[in-house]
C-alpha cells in the first residue's frame, strides 16, 4: 500500500481490489467484456462513495482528491495483470521484456478531482518489444472503454531521460511520478537515473524555468488573484501555485512531502499550516467544482459559484450572501498562497544568489542613505533583527512608507515579519499621529502608490490599521460588472489616479489629467478614491454608509474639518456623475441644472470627475470605453459652464442659431438650402445632437429627398469619438417604428447604447442609434452592415422582429439563471421639465429595448430619447416620453398601465418561456 494512502479511510468501501481480483481471475481473453463491466461498475461504485463522502464533509478537498487518486489505482493495476496475465501472459520472459507503469503529474502526487487525465508513462527497457507494444494496446484500450482520460506516453528509459532533460514541462510531470504497477526494479532503475542525470546540477535552471512559466500562467488568467471568475487549478493563488512551491522544493531539497519543508527551513510550521489549509480548500472547490459541471472544469465562474457555496454549507450573514462568504474565503485562500509563494522566493534567493545580487529579480535601485533602523539586503529592505516591530509597532508603517519614498522592494522575510507582527497595530497604533502620517504619505506617494498599497494589503497591515478596509478584504460582488474584489478595485483605482496625476493616462483622459493639477483638495481626493466603497457588504446604501465612516476616519488620518467633509461628500455622491451622463437626457436643461444643484462648486465638480474616471476603470479591463468619456465630458462641461456662469452662456434660440450657423461653415450650403432643413427639424434636435451627428444626418436627408429611389432608409458611419456606429433611420413616421427597428439592430448582432427619434414637421421620422458589437467596439463589420440594412430596411416597411430569435440572443441561461433580478420600473415627473422619465433595471439580454418599446407604443407613448446602460448581467434602460400629443403622462391610472407593461417586457422569465416556446 503506498503511505500516502494510508490514512484514507474504509478503502474497501471505495474499492476491493482482492475481491474484484478473484472475479477477474481465470475470465480469459474471452471475458474481456466482463472484465471491462466489473472495471466500469467499480469505478461508478467508487467515484459514487466518494462524492458521497464529500457530500458530508465538504470541506474534505485533499482526502477527496486522495480518494480518486487511489480509487484509479486500483483499476489500473486490475487491468495491468488482466492484461499481462490472461491476454499476453509471459511464461519466458526475456530481459526487454518488461514494462512499469508510473504515475505522473498530478496522478502521480496522489491527488486528482473527479474528471482529471490520468497521465501514465509506459516504461520499458530499451526499445518497446512487441509484447510490451501489446500489452500497452491493450491496455489504452480498455482504459478508453472504462470512460478514462488518459494521458500516456510510451519510451524506453534512454528517451524519457534524453527528453526530461530537454523538456521542463516532461521534468516537472516524472518529478512527481510515482510508481504504479509493473516491474519495480525497472522503475527504481528509471527514477536512479533521472535523479542523477536529469536533476543533478541543474536546479537554478530548473526553478528559473517554473518561475518563468508561472509569471506566463497568471498573465495569460488576468495577473491577479482577485479576479472574481478565478481558476482555480491555474490562476493566481490556486492549486497549481501550490505544486510550482512543491515542485521547486522537491527539485532543490529532494523532499518527499510537503511538511519536509519545515525541516528545510523552507516554511515554518504555522506556514505549513496555511498551505495545507489552503491546498485542502482549494482541492475542495475543484472537486465540487468536477461534480456540478460534470466535466474537467477549473473556472469558477458565477454560475457554478451559488451551488457550491450551498454544497459547502455557507450561509447568510448580515450584508453577505452565502456566495459572497465564500467567494471572499477563496480569495484569503489565494491570498495565503501568495504569501507563501513570496517567502519561498526569498530563500531561493540565499540559495541561488551570489553577493549582491539577486535571483530572477530586477536589478537594484541606487541606495538610500537613510534607512530609520531598517537594513538593505540585496537592496530591498529588511529588518535588522527579528523584535524589531515588537519595539515599535509603527515601524509596521514606516516599513513601507520607506519602500514607497526610496523606491525599494521589501524583503519576503519582513513581509513575514510585518504579516506575523500586524496583530501588533491595536487602537494605540491607529492613533498615533505618526503611523498616520506615515499612511497618508503611502496612500497620497506621486510614486506607486497602487504598489506598495497592495502588499501593505498583503501583509495585514492595512486591514488592521483601517479595520473597516479589513471588512472588505477578499470581498466579490456576485455580479458580472465587478472584475475584482472591493479591495483589489480600490486599490487599483487609487494606482489609476496616480497614473493621471503623472500624466500618464492623458491620450484617454485628458480633461482630468488638467483638471487634477487645478484642485486644491488633493489628499481629500485620493482618501475619497481608499473609501469610496468601504462600506459595501453592510447591508446598506454604500454610499450613506461610507460617508459616515469618513466622517469618523477622516480627523484621525489628520484631514482637517474641510478636507473631511468633502471627502464625505465625495462617497456619498460617487455615483452621482456616472448616474447621470449615463441615465439621463444631457441635452435636457434640467438635467444639468439638477446635476449642478447637488454638486454646487466647481472644486466638487473637478474631484468628482475624477473620482468618477478611476471608479470606472477600476472596475475591470473594457468597462470603459469612448462613449463613456464623451458622455462624462459633456456633463462635465455643461455643469462647469453653469457654475461659472450661475446660468447657460446663450438662451435655447441662440444656441440653436450658433449650431445651425456652425452646421452652415461645415456644408457649405446656400441659405435657402440650409433654412429648409432648419425649418423642418424642432429646437430640441439642434440642442440633442452633437455638432458630428448634425452634419452626417443634414448629408443623409438631403441625399435621401433629392433621390429617394435610389437612397435607402438607413446610414451608418463610424464615430470614433464616440466610440460606436451611428445608425440613422430616415423614413416616414409611423406607429412602433422604433421598436421594430430596435429589434431589428439587435438581430443584426448590434448593441444599442443609445437613441435618439426625431419628427420632422413634415411627418418624417429621422432617429439615430449609437451601435455597438458585442465587444464593445463599432460595429463596422461589411457583412453585419449588410444584414443590418436588410433587417432595417424590412422593419421600416412594417416587418414585426422576431421575438423568438431575439429571445434566443439572451444570455445562456446557466450564466443569466446564477444572478436572480427583479426588474423594476421607475417613472419620474420631475427630472425633466418637458418629458416623462422611464427608468426600467432588468437583466440584460438581446430583446430587452426592443420589448420595451414596444410596451410603450402599445401604450400610446411617443419615446423621444432612450438611454442603455448595462452593469454585467444589469441593464438601466431609460426613456424620456410624452403623450401623442407631446405632454408629459401624468395621470395615475395610465402610468400604473404603463408600469404593469413594461414589468412584463422586462421579466426575463416570461421572456426565457418565450424562446423555449
Amino acid at each position: 500500500m503506498d503511505s500516502r494512502f494510508a490514512a484514507l479511510s474504509q478503502r474497501r468501501a471505495i474499492v476491493d481490489r482482492r475481491a474484484l481480483a478473484d472475479e477477474i481471475a481465470g475470465l480469459g481473453a474471452r471475458g474481456k467484456a466482463r472484465v471491462t463491466k466489473l472495471l466500469k461498475q467499480a469505478l461508478a461504485d467508487g467515484r459514487a462513495e466518494i462524492a458521497r463522502r464529500l457530500a458530508e464533509k465538504p470541506w474534505q478537498g485533499r482526502e477527496t482528491a486522495t480518494a480518486y487518486a487511489f480509487l484509479t489505482d486500483q483499476v489500473v493495476r486490475l487491468a495491468y495483470d488482466y492484461v499481462t496475465q490472461q491476454l499476453y501472459p509471459r511464461p519466458n520472459p526475456t530481459a526487454g521484456e518488461r514494462l512499469t507503469l508510473m504515475a505522473v503529474g498530478g496522478y502521480g502526487r496522489g491527488e486528482m478531482a473527479p474528471c482529471s487525465d490520468v497521465d501514465i508513462a509506459f516504461v520499458t527497457p530499451w526499445k518497446p518489444t512487441p509484447w510490451a507494444e501489446q500489452v500497452i494496446e491493450a491496455l489504452l484500450y480498455l482504459f478508453w472503454d472504462l470512460g478514462l482520460k488518459i494521458g500516456h506516453s510510451s519510451r524506453s528509459v534512454d528517451d524519457m531521460i534524453r527528453i526530461a532533460a530537454e523538456d521542463h514541462t516532461v521534468r516537472s510531470a516524472i518529478l512527481e511520478s510515482r510508481y504504479l504497477w509493473g516491474d519495480e526494479a525497472l522503475f527504481d532503475e528509471a527514477q536512479g537515473r533521472f535523479w542523477k542525470e536529469v536533476v543533478a546540477g541543474r536546479a537554478r535552471a530548473f526553478v528559473t524555468e517554473k518561475l518563468e512559466e508561472r509569471n506566463a500562467r497568471h498573465k495569460r488568467l488576468g495577473d491577479s488573484r482577485y479576479v472574481v471568475e478565478p481558476n482555480v487549478k491555474e490562476g493566481k493563488g490556486g492549486l497549481r501555485d501550490l505544486h510550482t512551491l512543491f515542485w521547486i522544493g522537491k527539485y532543490v531539497y529532494r523532499v518527499r512531502s510537503v511538511p519536509e519543508l519545515v525541516e528545510k527551513g523552507l516554511l515554518t510550521l504555522d506556514e505549513l499550516r496555511q498551505f495545507q489549509k489552503a491546498e485542502r480548500f482549494l482541492w475542495a472547490v475543484r472537486c465540487h467544482l468536477h461534480l456540478v459541471a460534470g466535466r474537467a472544469e477549473d473556472r469558477l465562474t458565477f454560475d457554478y459559484q451559488r451551488e457550491i457555496a450551498e454544497r459547502m454549507n455557507y450561509a447568510d450573514r448580515p450584508g453577505k450572501s452565502p456566495v459572497e462568504r465564500f467567494m471572499q474565503h477563496y480569495f484569503l485562500h489565494a491570498k495565503a498562497v501568495g504569501d507563501l509563494t513570496g517567502v519561498f522566493l526569498a530563500h531561493l534567493d540565499e540559495q541561488f544568489a551570489g553577493s549582491g545580487r539577486r535571483f530572477g529579480l530586477p536589478a537594484l535601485r541606487r541606495r538610500p542613505r537613510k534607512l530609520e533602523g531598517f537594513v538593505l539586503d540585496r537592496g530591498r529592505l529588511a529588518l535588522p533583527n527579528d523584535i524589531f516591530f515588537e519595539e515599535d509597532p509603527v515601524r509596521l508603517l514606516q516599513m513601507f512608507a520607506l519602500a514607497d519614498r526610496h523606491q525599494l522592494e521589501i524583503h519576503p522575510l519582513a513581509m513575514r515579519a510585518a504579516s506575523r507582527d500586524a496583530r501588533l497595530i491595536d487602537n494605540d497604533v491607529r492613533d498615533d499621529p505618526r503611523a498616520n502620517a506615515l499612511f497618508l504619505d503611502v496612500l497620497t506617494s506621486p510614486r506607486d502608490p497602487e504598489t506598495v498599497l497592495r502588499w501593505m494589503n498583503e501583509a495585514g497591515v492595512f486591514g488592521r490599521f483601517v479595520p473597516d478596509f479589513g471588512r472588505v478584504v477578499a470581498q466579490m460582488q456576485f455580479d458580472m460588472y465587478h472584475h475584482y474584489t472591493v479591495d483589489e478595485h480600490s486599490i487599483r483605482a487609487i494606482g489609476l489616479m496616480a497614473k493621471i496625476e503623472r500624466g500618464e493616462l492623458k491620450a484617454d483622459h485628458p480633461i482630468s489629467t488638467a483638471i487634477i493639477h487645478q484642485i486644491s483638495s488633493r489628499r481629500a481626493l485620493y482618501v475619497a478614491v481608499l473609501l469610496h466603497d468601504i462600506a459595501k457588504g453592510r447591508g446598506g446604501d454604500h454610499s450613506i454608509l461610507g460617508a459616515e465612516v469618513a466622517h469618523q476616519l477622516c480627523p484621525r488620518l489628520g484631514l482637517d474639518d474641510a478636507e473631511t467633509e468633502t471627502v464625505a461628500w465625495l462617497v456619498r455622491w460617487h455615483l452621482l456623475m456616472s448616474a447621470t451622463a449615463f441615465k439621463r437626457d444631457l441635452a435636457d436643461p434640467k438635467t444639468i441644472a439638477d446635476f449642478v444643484g447637488r454638486v454646487k462648486s466647481l472644486e466638487r465638480l473637478r474631484l468628482l470627475l475624477l473620482l468618477t474616471v478611476v471608479d470606472i476603470r477600476a472596475v475591470g479591463p473594457g468597462v470603459w470605453n469612448e462613449w463613456k468619456r464623451q458622455l462624462l465630458r459633456e456633463l462635465f462641461e455643461a455643469a462647469e459652464e453653469l457654475l461659472r456662469l450661475g446660468h447657460k452662456q446663450k438662451g435655447r434660440r441662440q444656441r440653436v442659431e450658433a449650431t445651425q450657423e456652425d452646421l452652415a461653415n461645415r456644408l457649405g450650403w446656400d441659405a435657402s438650402r440650409l433654412a429648409r432643413l432648419g425649418w423642418r427639424l424642432p429646437d430640441s434636435y439642434w440642442l440633442a445632437e452633437p455638432i458630428e451627428v448634425l452634419e452626417a444626418n443634414a448629408r443623409f436627408v438631403d441625399r435621401a429627398d433629392r433621390a429617394p429611389a435610389t437612397t435607402g432608409p438607413l446610414w451608418a458611419g463610424v464615430q470614433p469619438e464616440r466610440g460606436g456606429t451611428l445608425v440613422t433611420i430616415y423614413a416616414k413616421d409611423q406607429p412602433g417604428l422604433f421598436y421594430r427597428v430596435a429589434g431589428a439592430i439587435s438581430l443584426a448582432g448590434g448593441n444599442i447604447i443609445d437613441a435618439r427619434i426625431h419628427t420632422t414637421n413634415d411627418g418624417m421620422a429621422l432617429d439615430n442609434f449609437l451601435v455597438q458589437d458585442l465587444r464593445g467596439l463599432p460595429f463596422d463589420d461589411s457583412h453585419q452592415l449588410e444584414r443590418l440594412e436588410e433587417a432595417v430596411t424590412a422593419a421600416v416597411a412594417g416587418q414585426e422582429p422576431r421575438m423568438d430569435r431575439l429571445e434566443a440572443k439572451a444570455l445562456p441561461l446557466p450564466r443569466a439563471e446564477a444572478f436572480p433580478i427583479r426588474p423594476a420600473v421607475f417613472i419620474d415627473n420631475k427630472a425633466s421639465n418637458r418629458y416623462t422619465v422611464v427608468e426600467v433595471n432588468a437583466r440584460d439580454r438581446a430583446a430587452l429595448l426592443s420589448g420595451l418599446a414596444h410596451a410603450l407604443s402599445q401604450s400610446k407613448a411617443t419615446i423621444h430619447s432612450a438611454h442603455i446602460a448595462t452593469y454585467g448581467e444589469r441593464a438601466v434602460d431609460v426613456f424620456y416620453i410624452t403623450d401623442l400629443h407631446e405632454g408629459k403622462i401624468e395621470r395615475p391610472a395610465r402610468l400604473k398601465a404603463i408600469r404593469e407593461r413594461l414589468l412584463k417586457a422586462a421579466d426575463y422569465e416570461v421572456a426565457a418561456g418565450r424562446a423555449a416556446a
